[in-house]
């Protein structure tokens, strides 16, 4: 390829990061350096704390046993919702696991229990290698650094100039961290988050509604829920700080790939949620979806990329920050560059970037970080060039 053809391709990325209407899709990657764990060490420190449960270890093991040998907390955690599911519309409201008698409130006890854990461990931070750090109420060790740099950037730098003329910037999530939420705070932008409200606030937003149009300068979408968020027995949600003792708290609520849910007719509020993605990759306008940190594992949120993208008329351009393992990229992006509209995706790797089928294009020679939340940050804030 020839140098002229290497710059415009590096120049057409830098337009496309410019572009007004931005919607970004963020993953578990953006915080591992705040020392918040990724999905396998989370898991680990999840299964550390089950054994001090006999009763929670007895019934995660037999749910082990039916699981491939990959599994993560995410699946145990989905597996765990069946059972409930299934048990709850059963006569005893019981349910046999591996030859052993469970009633649905035993599950239930067990299932919050582990979202306990995993919202505690998030709270206060993770780290497993090299040396095992474990963060506790006394001790918090999660650091908002990169994301309050990542805010800054895209509000102050980034959009210098045409901050009035553009729509708010939507920032989907996996997380279930609120780093994105305190460094939009901390950089004084105001925010929409689908609920109404102070320090308690109660989910206001529904399926099907129109996305309001106020002062927020971002819209904050999480795809999996929050450590923060709560639903009452009957039904309403509510984001609420940890040691708050109103309102009464009595589920946890945190998404994972469930199929009961997801089976589930527009349940809010991730049918909301979702149906939010979709509208946005949909907009009639042209507009760019920047992706960091999101390996691509969620079949859900994949569908609704490629749904979209392979829509003659959409207007969506993909631009996706992400690591190659052993020289390869996630496999739905490979799959995706290559296809009809495959210019629409552009692939930023230590390698290099990859634009539609294009062989990798190197911006340097040595070791290339701009996949990385910190790298992609100074990209932003430095230009690409």
């Amino acid at each position: 390829m020839k140098n002229s053809d290497i710059e415009d391709d590096l120049e057409q990325f830098q337009e496309l990061l410019n572009c007004p209407e931005q919607n970004w899709l963020l993953g578990a990657g953006i915080s591992y350096s705040a020392k918040i764990p990724l999905m396998y060490p989370l898991t680990s420190r999840i299964m550390e704390l089950i054994q001090e449960d006999a009763e929670a270890l007895n019934l995660i093991t037999k749910i082990k046993s039916e699981l491939p040998p990959n599994l993560h907390i995410e699946h145990i955690l989905s597996h765990l919702g069946d059972y409930c599911a299934i048990a709850s519309r059963t006569l005893k409201k019981e349910i046999e696991i591996c030859k052993e008698k469970f009633t649905l409130d035993c599950i239930e006890k067990i299932h919050n229990k582990i979202l306990k854990y995993i919202a505690d461990t998030i709270r206060y931070g993770y780290v497993e290698k090299p040396e095992k750090i474990i963060g506790d109420k006394d001790n918090f060790i999660v650091d908002i650094k990169e994301h309050f740099n990542f805010i800054n950037t895209i509000f102050y730098s980034l959009r210098a100039g045409i901050n009035e003329r553009r729509k708010p910037i939507r920032l989907f999530t996996t997380n279930y961290d609120t780093l994105l939420e305190d460094a939009l705070a901390l950089n004084r932008i105001p925010y929409w988050d689908g609920f109404s409200g102070g320090a308690v606030a109660y989910r206001s937003y529904q399926y099907g509604q129109i996305e309001p149009m106020n002062d927020a300068k971002a819209h904050i979408i999480k795809m999996h829920g929050s450590i923060d968020w709560f639903q009452n027995d009957d039904g309403s949600l509510w984001r609420v700080r940890d040691r708050d003792t109103y309102p009464i708290k009595n589920n946890r609520v945190l998404i994972y790939p469930q199929s009961t849910k997801y089976i589930a007719t527009q349940k809010d509020p991730f049918s909301a949620q979702f149906d939010l993605l979709r509208k946005s990759l949909n907009s009639l306008s042209y507009h760019v979806l920047i992706v960091c940190g999101y390996s691509f594992g969620d079949e859900h949120i994949n569908q609704e990329i490629y749904l979209s993208l392979s829509n003659p008329n959409n207007k969506t351009v993909l631009l996706a920050f992400c690591e190659e393992v052993d020289n390869k990229i996630p496999e739905a992006l490979d799959i995706w560059r290559c296809s009809d509209w495959g210019e629409r995706v552009y692939v930023a790797t230590q390698n290099g970037l990859y634009v539609g089928s294009k062989s990798p294009i190197k911006r340097k020679e040595e070791y290339d970080d701009w996949w990385t939340f910190s790298g992609m940050t100074k990209v932003l804030k430095e230009g690409v060039l």
